[in-house]
């Protein structure tokens, strides 16, 4: 994400609008705080304008254009009527609010941080976006504990999608060793396939993009709607490749298996599931990770609070405590 990017891309101004534990940061180094209207800070169209060092027209052509439905959803409005004199009657006289006034705009900081993403005009709104980006990278890092890689494991779903999702994969590699007659190279040829499929990358190309080593295994960092869909891969294919040969009566081809291959992604059925997977991967590695997929970048949405505090809020944890916590429940699971 670059500075140049907020005024253009909602994704990219609702990714940090959306993070409360960002937020937090950029209202403190903002420097405004505020008039304190019925439990929140607000400031005044008049205000904003004096703060970015323009008229109040310009933050009208705002308001009333294009960026007028956003601004409104993240707070802005126009007092009239009893909150008006309500207003007026607390903070009238300290501001210069004209007695004759019966509509005036005011902001609370989340919309006023939404105008500042969108306010070409000017320079200090420019710099403000500098350090919000600054503050979000700073704030996800030090979330996330120093590093973004491995953030997928903050979620409590996570362990237990990893531990289910081995028993598939055994039974997929074990079904290709018994009923397929390749060489050992058919285990990386069709783990590579069911990447290529779901996520649109083999192995190579997603490590790449991570930049992850050659000791660092893809699925530890892979969030557990993915490694989900790979598990129904999986099974699915095993069972697929066990009925073919239990029909055929010998162990098959590669023309016969990539043939599978081909009839059981193409099912109708998996496209929602397909999709969903695309659009988790594709928003939470952009919105947490900074990083894009580049075979995805269609499925890139913003992503909601609940997502941030999925992954940064007090309820995510920490990898160790949670085998802890799943420590029974692994125990169940293995002894099925």
């Amino acid at each position: 994400m670059q500075i140049k990017q907020l005024p253009e891309s909602i994704i990219d101004r609702k990714n940090i609008l959306n993070n409360p534990f960002a937020l937090e940061h950029i209202q403190s180094e903002i420097g405004i705080r505020g008039l304190k209207f019925e439990n929140e800070y607000v400031v005044t169209s008049k205000q904003v304008a004096t703060f970015f060092e323009v008229d109040e027209k310009t933050v009208d052509r705002y308001l009333s254009g294009a960026y007028g439905d956003e601004l409104k959803l993240n707070g802005y409005e126009v007092l009239s009527g009893r909150r008006l004199q309500e207003f007026k009657n607390k903070f009238g006289k300290d501001i210069n609010v004209p007695t004759k006034t019966t509509r005036l705009g005011i902001f609370n900081l989340k919309s006023f941080i939404n105008l500042a993403m969108l306010m070409v005009e000017s320079e200090k709104a420019r710099v403000l976006r500098g350090l919000m980006l600054d503050i979000v990278v700073d704030v996800v890092s030090l979330k996330a504990g120093g590093s973004t890689k491995y953030i997928n494991q903050r979620d409590e779903s996570y362990l237990i999608s990893l531990y289910v999702g081995e028993n598939y994969r055994k039974n997929f590699v074990n079904a290709l060793k018994n009923y397929v007659e390749m060489g050992n190279f058919k285990y990386a040829i069709y783990t590579n396939k069911i990447y290529k499929s779901i996520f649109k990358e083999h192995a190579q190309e997603y490590r790449a993009i991570l930049n992850l080593t050659k000791a660092e295994n893809v699925r530890d960092t892979m969030y557990s709607e993915i490694l989900t869909t790979i598990s129904m891969y999986e099974t699915g294919l095993a069972h697929e490749m066990e009925k073919m040969y239990k029909k055929k009566g010998n162990r098959l081809t590669a023309e016969e298996v990539d043939k599978l291959f081909n009839d059981f992604e193409n099912n109708p059925t998996w496209v929602p599931q397909i999709e969903m997977a695309r659009m988790k991967m594709a928003s939470r590695d952009y919105g947490l990770r900074s990083v894009v997929h580049p075979e995805l970048t269609e499925y890139i949405n913003p992503l909601d609070t609940s997502d941030f505090e999925r992954f940064l809020g007090e309820k995510s944890k920490e990898l160790a405590k949670m085998i802890e916590e799943y420590q029974e429940v692994f125990k169940r699971l293995k002894d099925k």
